[in-house]
């Protein structure tokens, strides 16, 4: 089996990694910042809501950056085709962004009420703008992105900042927001006690019910819609690039792996699984299980959005034959291959820390222990 082939098959799983990391941990960060105003009645409970996740925060955003340099380096013209055509939406979720350490580290420096009301919202802000992106955006990418290449292969955006956001993607969108919930709601309840915990389980379950609705929603709105088809491809020997290719439309596309590789079905079940069996686990009062079943809910939402588009990461709406598949749009075996031993090495690394620093900061936090302790947010 040639090499590159299998480099290919591996960075496409590490992708989907990758983002599932991302959606897992960073969408846990977020959820709390959601849920910040809400859990928290006063401003001791938003302090132990924020000092729950504080330890943690900063290190998740790895795998933001991990995500974004793994396409970079990976899948560069899909890096390159991506943030242009998306730019505004990047410059927007950069922004919400901003604000968000922001609001961790200063919030508590002044005792004024308005002061610490105002980054209470911009935490809300910065946590509910980027889950509603990030499920946007794979919303955009299921139904087909509006670009096209010129001869030299530069690729021009033919759509609007308004058009990402078309009912579909809000509506993938909101699944993102509601998983986010639930996970932030599960942490929480994990970390807290009393009240603070009944109202973060509360949310948690809240969550998790309308993100299986909206799973199920999505799933019905997927079956009638469209989808690509690669008919004829480049032959060997020839540059391997979206200009060489034939793509045709085909109704009711997106679920022909599934018709085709029945077995795949078990993936968009991973994801009615874990929200069903981590509710049950919440309402029992085990919330480190119901978080893990989060994290295989996640697996099983994002599993489903690239089964369904296999081997397409960015098809075009504008010009099928110019999207962006597995084979066509990868760096360099030479490349590859060194990304892959770095992850090798590295990956363990940051879940070993990870792990370690969740390990360290156990145990539950009080607002008796926020208000004595002078290094608390």
């Amino acid at each position: 089996m040639d090499v590159y082939y299998v480099l290919q098959i591996v960075w496409w799983l590490l992708l989907g990694v990758l983002l599932m990391g991302l959606g897992i941990m960073v969408g846990m960060d977020m959820g709390v910042g959601t849920l910040l105003r809400f859990v928290g009645r006063t401003d001791a409970e938003r302090r132990v809501a924020l000092n729950i996740i504080g330890p943690h925060w900063d290190g998740n955003q790895v795998w933001f950056i991990l995500g974004g340099g793994a396409i970079f380096a990976a899948w560069p013209l899909v890096y390159a085709t991506a943030f242009s055509g998306f730019y505004i939406v990047m410059l927007v979720l950069l922004w919400s962004m901003i604000i968000r350490p922001l609001g961790f580290e200063y919030r508590s420096k002044l005792p004024h009420a308005a002061w610490r009301n105002a980054w209470d919202w911009s935490l809300f802000a910065s946590g509910l703008i980027p889950m509603v992106i990030y499920g946007a955006a794979i919303g955009n990418v299921l139904q087909g992105v509006p670009f096209h290449f010129d001869w030299r292969m530069t690729s021009y955006y033919t759509g609007s900042f308004l058009e990402l956001l078309n009912p579909f993607a809000v509506l993938c969108g909101l699944v993102s927001v509601s998983l986010s919930i639930y996970m932030g709601g599960a942490i929480l309840m994990n970390g807290s006690v009393g009240d603070i915990a009944k109202r973060a389980r509360k949310a948690s379950l809240l969550g998790g019910t309308v993100a299986i609705v909206l799973f199920t929603l999505c799933g019905i709105w997927v079956a009638n819609m469209d989808f690509y088809q690669i008919t004829s491809s480049p032959e060997p020997g020839m540059a391997q690039i979206p200009l060489h290719q034939t793509v045709a439309v085909v109704e009711g596309g997106l679920l022909n792996n599934f018709r085709n590789y029945p077995i795949l079905w078990a993936v968009p079940a991973l994801g009615y699984i874990g929200l069903i069996v981590g509710m049950l686990a919440l309402k029992a009062g085990r919330s480190v299980f119901g978080w893990w079943m989060g994290a295989l809910a996640w697996i099983g939402v994002l599993g489903t959005a690239g089964a369904a588009m296999f081997p397409f990461i960015m098809p075009s709406s504008t010009n099928p034959s110019h999207s962006l598949t597995v084979w066509n749009s990868g760096a360099s075996s030479l490349t590859m291959s060194w990304m892959l031993g770095f992850t090798i090495i590295f990956m363990p690394l940051i879940i070993a820390y990870t792990s370690w620093a969740f390990w360290v900061m156990r145990g539950k936090v009080t607002t008796e222990q926020v208000d004595s302790s002078e290094h608390a947010l």
